[in-house]
């Protein structure tokens, strides 16, 4: 059985030229389309696209029923089976409408790609985020070690997520330029950062308590005073490994004057600091949660919730409500029990919240449209 096909190979690339220019897709979408792609033609023999047959893609559809995820060795997921199937259902639109595939695919054949109702609504269904607590997270801080340069490092690059919310790709590659201690402000620079859709935006430090905010300043100030580091440094260095005591390779310090190149060594950061602090991992991404909860706590008016939201660098307060503003279940449990009987003396429901407040936030969220996780 073949395992290439240089006429697809060719083809795949002119779609992913035409992915990343004309639609604007970041590397990472373009590797889970090429990936879906490559499943496909493995499942498919590697037979040319122009041969594409509507069969074709209901007998796909049925192997990924039937097929395993490797991770975790159970079926795979309705979501993943959907995204795969959209990638694919995209992709043979567009060849469709291709020089020399034309005359030999149909736009509606790339329809059978399409997945049962019941089953999309399945894989969009909106489920639960698990996210520490405030207080989980000052526990991982304060129980994190200092003995090493490198520890005090983790220490920092912990307490610094949680004073910010900023993604793991933008901890791998702030620089000290990037932050102003004076006025408690991070810059989001997209020419330097790596923050999602290139945006660019300042972040002023939240109002967490604890210790957070001292060890971030006194980081800063060992980068500077006792390491002599400049702007360009980064802020949080990569790992130098050099020969250790033994001869062996082993980490020796930090490397300056280049950033981590990914984010995979900052999640394996919060994998051992939340594990070694007795609680399960929480990766980088769900201290953003946790700040939103936060944010509905001490916020008192619409205009300080926008300000919270645009500090995490969301254009618009929606979707800081609807991508990280879902209430857990144990507190949805406890405020439906709270309003039982809970009424004024004229028999009326009591008014729980100021209803001007509720007017300001609901026209501050009047016809803005979903931007979906950010």
């Amino acid at each position: 059985m073949a395992k290439h096909n240089a006429a697809n190979a060719r083809i795949k690339r002119e779609y992913f030229i035409y992915l990343k220019e004309a639609q604007r897709r970041d590397e990472g979408s373009i590797d889970a389309v090429a990936k879906a792609l490559a499943r496909f033609e493995e499942a498919n023999g590697h037979k040319d696209f122009k041969t594409f047959h509507r069969a074709q893609a209901v007998a796909f559809k049925h192997k990924l029923d039937k097929q395993l995820a490797i991770r975790t060795g159970k079926p795979l997921s309705r979501a993943t089976v959907n995204s795969i199937l959209t990638a694919l259902r995209a992709f043979f639109v567009w060849l469709a409408g291709q020089p020399g595939y034309k005359s030999r695919l149909s736009y509606g054949d790339a329809d059978y790609f399409n997945l049962a109702e019941k089953d999309v609504r399945i894989a969009k269904a909106s489920r639960h985020k698990t996210f520490p607590s405030l207080e989980q997270v000052h526990h991982v801080i304060a129980v994190m070690p200092t003995e090493t340069v490198m520890e005090l490092r983790n220490r920092a690059l912990v307490a610094f997520a949680l004073l910010t919310g900023a993604r793991d790709g933008a901890l791998a590659s702030f620089r000290l330029k990037h932050i102003d201690l004076v006025q408690g402000r991070v810059d989001q620079d997209a020419r330097d950062v790596k923050t999602k859709a290139s945006k660019t935006f300042p972040t002023w430090f939240f109002p967490v308590g604890g210790e957070a905010l001292a060890i971030v300043r006194d980081w800063c100030d060992y980068l500077r005073r006792v390491l002599l580091w400049s702007d360009d440094d980064p802020l949080f260095p990569p790992t130098q490994i050099g020969r250790g005591e033994n001869g062996d390779f082993a980490p020796i310090g930090l490397r300056r004057g280049e950033c981590w190149q990914g984010a995979g060594p900052i999640r394996d950061i919060f994998r051992k600091a939340f594990e070694a602090a007795g609680l399960p991992y929480f990766n980088p991404h769900s201290l953003r949660d946790t700040l939103v909860q936060f944010g509905e706590q001490v916020c008192t008016t619409a205009e300080q919730f926008k300000a919270w939201s645009q500090n995490l660098g969301h254009d618009r307060v929606l979707t800081t409500f609807t991508s990280y503003g879902a209430v857990a279940p144990h507190r949805q449990a406890e405020l439906i029990r709270g309003m039982t009987g809970a009424k004024s003396g004229s028999g009326k429901v009591a008014t729980a919240v100021d209803p001007n407040l509720v007017a300001k936030i609901l026209a501050a969220m009047a016809n803005l449209p979903d931007e979906g996780p950010t």
